[in-house]
């Protein structure tokens, strides 16, 4: 494998005894316009700091057969290296046939020529699929099939609305105090089911990798400072932490230097999907930045592996307040047993979850939709039955900019005069004393 690669290892914790050290440049505020497409995009040109063939992060044995199959000349190092995962993303049919027995339908969806959201999957997160059944969540949730060629009357490019609501490149203002940065169009890995599928890869498909960059960003960043109103940022994309850290860096200073911005947070799957990418050097730096949050979305408790384990232990270390966001998914994780599975397994790693979302009426997503009814019934079983940290929003984003409207199981059945009947989670009624505000004048009693 490529020496340069061997340099980008990240070291073993360093202690304040520690001589050595190492040099990131982190650029400033000015000057951002003679920077090239590097300022974004994970240099392949290591740091400047000494090898160390202290592994760290662990490599399971599920991973570490995968990788000794698959990529034979790579080291345990390297393969532990985000940049090294980026490099060797599985993005053609020619590689996965070599490591998935593909279906026939797997196999249609990913001949040239479709267009379609393009596939990309990081090894890592390859090692974790199953390769002879097409039915494993994990699977299905990264790799095409012919069902997304399917395309409903109900179902739309940009569902939200988005562009409707962009006062600007890569801006959703839609909420009053609130809005959406897309940092990048740029994944890791690629959820068949992305909301966003109408931009992300799309301009990797073609030219490379790509973020929006600092020229581009720059309408948004005005359009924040001169709106008073907007108190708190999401950062999304594509995947913000897909950037290089000094990118990254570059945004929170931007975004820090707001007065009325009082909150940051940013929406990212790399912990679960690039777990590599979680390194000291990224939460030492995020910690400057604080009120910071982060959103993970995860769809099965699989993917709460070691490694990400980890990568969520070194975020909430650094004090970061961690989201759990999820989309229900047919045959993925819609029964109570994998839910439940997946919110307790966030919980253990400190993720909160938060919110569950109904899949959206994207196109070509039809087959990973459940009916609310099932959705309601699934957060039903769930109420009373695991710790209430456990039981995330569940929520309709609703078509055409409606926003996320949060949905719950009826637990107020009727009113029997002063009373009120509820069912708690076992089904059974209970009475609640609530008398009826009456008028003045009537009723009983008044004065004489």
């Amino acid at each position: 494998m490529d020496e340069i690669l061997e340099l980008d290892v990240e070291p073993p914790a360093r202690t304040q005894s520690d001589t050595e050290a190492f040099h990131f440049p982190v650029p400033g505020l000015s000057g951002l316009s003679d920077l090239g497409s590097g300022f974004l995009t994970p240099a392949l040109t290591g740091l400047h700091r000494k090898k160390s063939a202290k592994p760290t992060f662990p490599l399971s044995p599920q991973p570490a057969a995968f990788l000794a199959k698959h990529y034979p000349q790579a080291k345990p190092h390297q393969w532990n290296e985000w940049r090294w995962q980026l490099k060797h993303r599985i993005t053609s049919l020619s590689v996965l046939e070599t490591m998935l027995d593909l279906t026939r339908e797997e196999r249609e969806a990913l001949r040239p020529g479709r267009d379609m959201l393009p596939m990309a999957v990081t090894p890592y997160y390859a090692s974790l699929l199953d390769p002879h059944d097409p039915m494993q969540p994990l699977r299905r949730c990264v790799i095409p099939t012919t069902a997304e060629h399917c395309i409903l009357p109900c179902e739309e490019g940009d569902p939200l609305g988005e562009e409707h609501d962009s006062p600007a490149p890569g801006l959703v203002h839609r909420y009053p105090d609130r809005v959406l940065f897309l940092a990048t169009d740029f994944c890791s890995t690629y959820c068949r089911y992305c909301t966003r599928s109408r931009r992300v890869g799309r301009q990797e498909a073609a030219q490379g990798p790509t973020a929006q960059g600092p020229r581009r960003w720059e309408p948004a960043l005005r359009y924040i400072e001169q709106t008073p109103r907007v108190q708190d940022v999401l950062i999304s994309g594509g995947d913000p932490l897909t950037m290089a850290d000094h990118a990254l860096e570059y945004l929170l200073q931007r975004m820090r230097a707001i007065p009325h911005v009082e909150i940051i947070r940013i929406g990212t799957k790399a912990p679960m999907v690039l777990p590599q990418r979680i390194t000291i050097g990224l939460t030492q730096m995020l910690k400057r930045y604080h009120p910071l949050f982060i959103s993970i979305h995860s769809a099965h408790a699989h993917e709460l592996t070691t490694e990400a384990a980890l990568a969520c232990s070194r975020l909430a270390d650094a004090g970061i307040p961690l989201g759990g966001q999820t989309v229900l998914l047919k045959g993925v994780n819609d029964s109570v047993a994998e839910l439940t599975a997946l919110f307790q397994g966030q919980l253990r790693n400190r993720i909160r979850p938060y919110y569950l979302y109904q899949c959206d009426q994207v196109r070509g997503t039809g087959h990973f939709r459940t009916s609310v009814s099932k959705g309601l019934g699934l957060i039903q079983d769930l109420r009373g039955h695991i710790s209430g940290y456990a039981v995330p929003h569940y929520v309709v984003d609703l078509p055409g900019g409606g926003g996320k409207t949060p949905l719950c199981p009826e637990y107020l059945r009727s009113r029997d005069g002063d009373d009120l009947i509820f069912k708690n989670y076992e089904g059974r009624l209970f009475r609640v004393h609530d008398p009826v505000v009456r008028a003045a004048g009537h009723g009983t009693g008044g004065v004489a």
